[in-house]
């Protein structure tokens, strides 16, 4: 999808992508650039969806203690 630039430097976002991120008239939006070097558009009120690793945080249980790690290296 493409849009043009106007001369201050706005651009009018698809609907399309206004639709999926639920954009709408007064929305504040975020732009940051992303590990590879892409910019990635999102709605900045913090309602964009986790990440596939945050989804994962916290399911596997608490784990070893930091001393019940050290024993088991050790040999204890």
């Amino acid at each position: 999808m493409a849009t043009t630039v106007t001369s201050k430097g706005q651009v009018t976002i698809p609907k399309p992508v206004r639709e999926h991120l639920g954009i709408t008239p007064g929305s504040q939006v975020e732009f940051r650039r992303a590990a590879d070097g892409s910019i990635v558009i999102e709605k900045a009120d913090g309602t964009r969806q986790p990440s596939r690793f945050a989804k994962l945080l916290g399911i596997a249980g608490p784990g070893p203690s930091t001393d019940e790690i050290m024993a088991i290296t050790r040999g204890d």
